[in-house]
């Protein structure tokens, strides 16, 4: 029988009714009794904190967050407080508890000089003591884990000090011999000189074989000459060229006796010490972006600009006073491959402060979901949590426990970074590329997810979640297009094959050794139990691995055969190379996980670490439609997947807050919906 208009009426007066009559003590237990005046006498909603409803964890928290950290706790909580202690960082007091993040209302003049002060400030307390002359693993991580706290805080801020340190003082590093290394790095470390990176053209961005800047040598002079020949050559989007920066590395073709060999870097001076532009450079602003206007970003054009010969980084090649081009690399495409080995600093740097903001997203949204209510499910019931709802823990618990997947990648990712070696360069290259990308767009979902979950809070810039998409949103295309990224995978991977194949020796590095053997075989029926066993979780995972490896190298064989090129059959198979790279990120990232977990000893913290890892195994196995379009699920092994996916959602739901405190971010550096939202956005909080 349908419901009269009246009775409507009748049910929506009785639920408000029941709000109004909900004091803040009985608000998560059962309705107050009707009083005689509801409307006069009774309170209102009001805010419980989440540790009140929630039983107490079944995990130390601490000690998930050193599994998540990895390295430098007390360093980064010592630089938490540096930034809560100073008012440059923007403190407000919101209802009764402070935060700090940028204040975006700044015009983009005011959001630039800030960031610089505040560069100023953590230089003279010491932060970046060793980023550039302290070269050992322990130096190196100190300096990755500084930065992820300080990327928590603000991106500009991040990108201001990745340019000058990873990109301006990396490229010195990587491409510099002694004299530079004696010349530019400690003045660089102490901020001496202002450094950026010029390497993107308005022509040219991720094709860096392809930029226009040509620099010729004059051996009557012994100085190299630079040259922006036409307007798409200017440099565009250099970071800290707007204003601030004093030097730059320029990425340029040398041209030595009418031959091109190929993109060099060169030292080049842009501004004296009292900030004027040197002679025959130009320098325009970009202007106003979408994120990020802490950072001045700028257009360069070099006008023939002179630089003595000694300012060629000449790890890889020379030039003498003749001006005789001297290498020991004789191939160029070698020698161009290794002048892009500061992005792979940038690489690492970039996804592992990725997974850190969608760390910021989900704590807040989480906590927000852990207080906030919504319908109740009968009359004279309370209204229910968000996260007691399956379809919020549907939306947001497969993101964290990809989160927590992702943190290890990027500990991984990390670790094998600073003990590289010339034998290790190639899986640092093709790991970072497909970290990098895959999490940088986990980061971007995350936090759009994020923002719809919070509802209309979600949109205010103070409850940061929102605003961080913006400013975030590049990491998608700077230090390479994440798409991209993908595709060199993948081409990377059938390198491996081919050579594999021609060469008869088995594979090895990579975590491809397992493909040396037989293809895993599926259950035909997969219980719960399977579905949450880690042995079927990898075995589907080099499945589906094993088989696009072969699926792609034989399409990219067959377009060969019947006449295309390799890279047109590469580009035509771009299908699978996109299957593929995916379906080696998520099997790299599993294994990271699965080793992480490894060395923690049974109990509680174990346990919970097995639920997290079968969701972020099993999310993966619903959202990839290669499972089922190639045949590694049935139809009934994946609607059996999907359920399991709702089951452990439930069984994660009682661990959610402990799971994000443990991310050990201080509650100043999350949005204010995270805590008292009813005190936050009180009368009282507004006129303060």
């Amino acid at each position: 029988m349908t419901a009269s208009p009246f009775d409507r009426v009748s049910f929506r007066t009785q639920v408000l009714t029941r709000h109004l009559q909900t004091s803040p003590s009985t608000a998560l237990s059962s309705p107050s009794p009707p009083s005689s005046d509801p409307l006069s006498s009774s309170s209102c909603l009001s805010y419980s904190p989440p540790e009140l409803s929630v039983s107490p964890s079944a995990f130390d928290t601490n000690q998930m967050r050193a599994l998540l950290d990895a390295h430098d706790i007390r360093e980064r909580d010592w630089v938490f407080n540096l930034i809560l202690q100073s008012n440059l960082f923007n403190p407000r007091k919101i209802g009764h508890r402070t935060f700090v993040s940028p204040d975006y209302n700044q015009s983009m003049e005011q959001q630039r000089e800030i960031t610089m002060r505040r560069v100023e400030y953590l230089l003279h307390r010491g932060v970046y003591r060793g980023w550039l002359t302290g070269r050992d693993a322990e130096s190196e991580l100190r300096k990755l884990a500084v930065f992820e706290v300080i990327s928590i805080f603000d991106h500009s801020l991040g990108v201001k000090l990745g340019v000058h340190f990873f990109l301006w003082g990396g490229a010195i590093q990587f491409f510099g011999t002694k004299r530079h290394h004696d010349k530019w790095l400690q003045v660089s470390e102490d901020y001496g000189i202002k450094g950026c990176f010029a390497m993107t053209e308005l022509g040219h961005g991720t094709n860096v074989k392809g930029i226009e800047t040509v620099t010729t040598y004059d051996s009557l002079t012994g100085e190299f000459v630079i040259n922006t020949p036409c307007e798409t050559a200017q440099k565009y989007w250099i970071g800290g060229a707007a204003k601030h920066a004093t030097h730059t590395i320029v990425f340029s073709q040398l041209n030595i006796n009418g031959k091109n060999e190929g993109v060099h870097a060169f030292i080049v001076q842009i501004r004296d010490a009292d900030g004027n532009i040197c002679p025959n450079i130009r320098i325009a602003d970009c202007g106003h972006k979408i994120g990020l206007n802490g950072v001045d970003n700028g257009r360069i054009w070099f006008d023939n600009v002179r630089i003595p010969r000694e300012n060629l980084l000449n790890s890889v090649a020379d030039v003498s006073p003749d001006g005789q081009y001297l290498t020991t690399i004789k191939d160029p495409d070698q020698r161009f491959a290794a002048f892009l080995a500061p992005l792979t600093s940038g690489r690492v740097n970039i996804a592992a402060s990725a997974v850190y903001k969608s760390k910021v997203g989900l704590a807040t949204a989480i906590r927000y979901s852990l207080s906030r209510r919504a319908f109740a499910a009968a009359p004279n019931e309370p209204e229910i949590l968000l996260l007691d709802y399956p379809t919020h823990q549907r939306r947001l618990l497969p993101l964290l426990a990809k989160t927590y997947a992702m943190s290890f990648a990027a500990n991984y990712l990390k670790s094998v970074f600073v003990q590289r070696t010339p034998e290790t360069n190639k899986t640092i290259h093709v790991v970072s590329s497909a970290f990098k990308a895959t999490l940088t767009w986990h980061n971007m979902r995350t936090l759009q997810e994020c923002r719809e979950a919070c509802g209309g809070q979600g949109l205010k810039t103070e409850n940061r979640v929102g605003q961080l998409k913006s400013e975030y949103d590049v990491q998608s295309t700077f230090e390479g297009d994440n798409n991209v990224l993908m595709q060199q995978i993948s081409k990377a991977l059938l390198a491996e094959y081919v050579s594999a194949q021609k060469n008869k020796k088995p594979f090895k590095g990579l975590w491809l050794e397992h493909m040396n053997g037989t293809s895993p075989v599926i259950p035909s029926q997969l219980s719960s139990s399977d579905l949450r066993c880690s042995g079927f979780q990898t075995d589907i995972f080099y499945l589906r691995e094993q088989d696009l490896l072969n699926r792609f190298a034989a399409q990219v064989s067959e377009l060969q055969r019947l006449g295309h090129s390799r890279e047109q059959a590469l580009l035509l198979s771009y299908q699978l190379a996109e299957d593929l790279g995916r379906a080696f990120a998520d099997k790299a990232i599993f294994l990271t996980f699965i080793e992480a977990e490894e060395k923690v000893p049974a109990g509680s913290l174990k346990d919970v670490l097995g639920l997290v890892r079968s969701l972020y195994a099993l999310i993966i196995l619903e959202e990839d439609a290669a499972f089922l379009r190639y045949g590694y699920l049935s139809t009934e092994n994946a609607a059996a997947v999907r359920e399991e996916v709702k089951k452990l959602c439930s069984g994660l739901r009682p661990h959610a807050l402990a799971l994000v405190r443990s991310f050990g971010i201080p509650d100043a550096f999350l949005g204010p919906i995270a805590f008292d939202w009813v005190d936050a956005n009180s009368w009282s909080s507004a006129q303060s």
